[in-house]
């Protein structure tokens, strides 16, 4: 370690993703002297967060409990637009295709009933005429969540750092912290490169979430991502093909899709159909991840998606992979650390969390300013596992 210097901020963020973003953004709107510290580049594909595009949708089939918060996201989305003066949330409307019985089905129906979201049920003959890209089972349920849509989450992260960095945040790229610890009345933070003090610390690092947090039992998996090349390029641009779920009692999880963005759009640059399947894969090491996906991988992922869209996918060519971090029950971690009140953890996020980056952060901002937040999060603290512990 070199140039051993505390530096004294009210608060420290670790991990300038997701969360980690729009937590320096929410706190230093709020006039926090904050630090944002992330172990790579703003923004990188080495985590979760990576890949032009995540779905944002209100008719939850996870639970309604995350209802309430996905209200708040919709508006803080919004407000970030208008700030940043860039469309990040795209409404393309959202469908929802699978068996009556399916979790997809009966839990999107039950938060939208609980909560009045509109959900447009439509027939076999309605879905050809509509959207005749798709091939689906007669016996399956036809759903349209029309004011759902996408998020561009490299463009948000960028949106909430640059915006935070406005109010007065400090950012520090490609410095890795090393461990955090209690000193009289402060919390310091030691990095490669320096030691930092502060009042209060989030720790938001998603996949080396179990190296900085001491709360174990977190469990990394790599996820495939693919984009192909469609047979018809209109038939699925922005314009004419929204986003789309799809299940069945024969696969695992749910797989899901977006329509082919313009290049002003594409983060990365990738071109076609972007999809994925929504289910949990290899276990990994965040430190160790082999990022190649083979082409047997891209194989079984093209074959399961050619079984309900035929005629429009001639080849998938790119396929990259990210990061989920899942926590012991699969639901998110928002609270105070176990063993020191001036220590929040955001964490098992991936699999759906980006779309709740926009209310994450403000909601840690409430943590840290009166030690909860009028969002119903209850069912996100750690006293749900016993002893304190996952």
């Amino acid at each position: 370690m070199t140039d051993q210097i505390e530096k004294n901020y009210d608060i420290i963020v670790l991990g300038i993703g997701s969360m980690g973003s729009s937590s320096c953004y929410h706190l230093s709107k709020r006039g926090y002297k904050t630090l944002g510290i992330e172990q790579f580049d703003i923004p990188h594909n080495l985590g979760s967060h990576n890949g032009q595009s995540r779905i944002i949708r209100k008719a939850y089939f996870e639970h309604p409990s995350y209802v309430p918060l996905l209200e708040g996201a919709y508006k803080n989305w919004e407000i970030l637009q208008k700030e940043f003066g860039e469309q990040i949330y795209f409404k393309t409307g959202l469908l929802y295709f699978g068996p009556e019985d399916h979790l997809l089905i009966k839990g999107s129906r039950r938060s939208a009933k609980q909560y009045g979201i509109e959900i447009n049920n439509f027939t076999t003959q309605e879905q050809k005429e509509k959207y005749p890209q798709f091939k689906i089972p007669e016996t399956f349920v036809n759903m349209l969540e029309k004011n759902a849509g996408f998020i561009t989450p490299e463009r948000a992260i960028i949106a909430f750092t640059k915006l935070a960095q406005n109010y007065g945040a400090k950012i520090k790229t490609n410095e890795k912290a090393v461990k955090w610890y209690k000193k009289e009345d402060s919390i310091m933070v030691q990095t490669n490169r320096s030691v930092y003090r502060c009042k209060k610390l989030v720790i938001s690092v998603g996949a080396w979430m179990s190296e900085l947090s001491n709360v174990s039992d977190f469990k990394v998996t790599k996820q495939i991502l693919a984009w192909a090349k469609p047979k018809n390029w209109e038939d699925f641009t922005l314009k004419t093909f929204p986003c789309w779920t799809y299940a069945d009692n024969s696969s695992k999880g749910m797989f899901y899709g977006f329509p082919i963005l313009p290049s002003s759009i594409s983060h990365d640059g990738y071109q076609g159909i972007k999809f994925a399947h929504h289910f949990k894969g290899e276990e990994t090491d965040p430190n160790n991840v082999n990022r190649k996906v083979s082409k047997n991988q891209e194989g079984e992922l093209l074959e399961a998606i050619q079984k309900f869209i035929p005629k429009g996918i001639e080849s998938i060519h790119t396929s990259k992979t990210c990061l989920y971090t899942y926590s012991k029950d699969d639901d998110f971690i928002i609270d105070h650390h176990p063993t020191n009140e001036d220590v929040i953890i955001t964490a098992g996020f991936s699999g759906h969390g980006f779309k709740f980056t926009s209310v994450v952060g403000e909601i840690v901002t409430d943590l840290v300013e009166k030690d909860n937040s009028d969002y119903p999060i209850e069912f996100l603290k750690l006293k749900r596992f016993s002893k304190n512990s996952i």
